[in-house]
């Protein structure tokens, strides 16, 4: 069991979905008592998304005192209205959809919270993680996308739009490669986790030699293909990465420069499988870039995959503080 700090209120379910799995855990006082995993489905759009969740809570044996839910979605979300306006990383998700209503109605009426998976994982590193009693902090999530969630005085920053520290967007090559959103040169084409198994494939049929294609003939190029390419001194691996590490300094050095935040918490699949060595990377290319030699921490996620549930279910216990 994993000791996650002060008590919260009572049971809580937490969800973490993600464009390949669907992670929750049953928060209960101090510990997570239960966890269950399932995958995202890729056809079938929200409504099946709405089911598969439902069976990975039932999963949970959750009992029916822990009536309050909270999920984080890879996307755009109106936290207040519970609703996703756009979600590009989750297959045919097409317009806002009204996911607390439609996932309260699954889940047998129990109240729902939904907000941006990165928000929560940050929330949850904030308040049970690596950042306990750092006011200010700015949370990068590298996985399938590049994602980030924002701590100022202690609170979880939004922003009107609900885009506040969406810094897989922001432009790290003028004029560069297309992002899935439809932008030139954003972060998340050089260091989103789909984007460079896009580049892989696409240079490989140019007649690039990869061993990740090699790995991955058929399937996703996971973290951990990426992490065995890496080992193995593949070459392309290498250079995908390297300018991973790059873009992702010159994103944070920026960030930190406007927010003059002290830590940056440094997650997701990606991050996680390739460990410290390459958070350590990324610190180093962002404090060669950063302004007046600021010297700003960036340091691994101590809640692991755990973490976006863990944050989930304490949004499910705001709820409850404000009921």
């Amino acid at each position: 069991m994993l000791n996650c700090g002060a008590v919260p209120p009572r049971s809580l379910i937490g969800i973490d979905l993600g464009a390949t799995k669907i992670y929750a855990v049953l928060l209960e006082g101090n510990d997570v008592i239960a966890e269950a995993k399932g995958k995202t489905p890729v056809q079938g759009g929200p409504l099946a998304v709405v089911d598969a969740v439902r069976k990975v809570v039932d999963g949970l044996g959750a009992p029916k005192r822990a009536n309050l839910v909270g999920i984080g979605v890879p996307g755009n979300v109106d936290a207040d209205a519970s609703t996703v306006r756009f979600a590009p990383n989750l297959s045919g998700w097409v317009g806002p959809f009204d996911l607390g209503a439609a996932l309260s109605d699954a889940l047998d009426g129990r109240a729902v919270m939904v907000d941006n998976d990165v928000n929560v994982g940050t929330l949850a590193e904030h308040r049970r993680g690596v950042a306990q009693g750092v006011p200010d902090v700015l949370g990068v999530f590298v996985g399938t996308g590049v994602g980030g969630g924002l701590i100022l005085g202690n609170e979880l920053r939004r922003g009107p739009s609900g885009l506040a520290a969406e810094i897989g967007h922001v432009i790290v090559r003028p004029d560069g490669r297309v992002c899935r959103c439809g932008g030139r040169g954003h972060l998340e084409v050089y260091a989103g986790r789909a984007s460079m198994e896009r580049r892989a494939r696409t240079l490989e049929s140019r007649g690039r030699d990869t061993m990740l294609v090699d790995l991955a003939p058929a399937r996703r190029m996971t973290s951990s293909v990426f992490a065995k390419a890496l080992a193995a001194g593949d070459v392309l691996a290498v250079e995908l990465l390297d300018d991973a590490v790059t873009t992702l300094g010159i994103a944070i050095a920026s960030a930190v420069t406007l927010l003059d935040v002290p830590m940056v918490v440094l997650g997701g699949g990606l991050a996680d499988r390739l460990g410290p060595a390459f958070v350590g990377r990324v610190e180093q290319a962002g404090r060669s870039r950063v302004y007046r030699d600021n010297p700003v921490r960036v340091v691994p996620t101590a809640l692991g995959d755990r973490g976006g549930a863990i944050g989930a279910a304490l949004l499910a216990a705001d709820l409850a503080g404000r009921s």
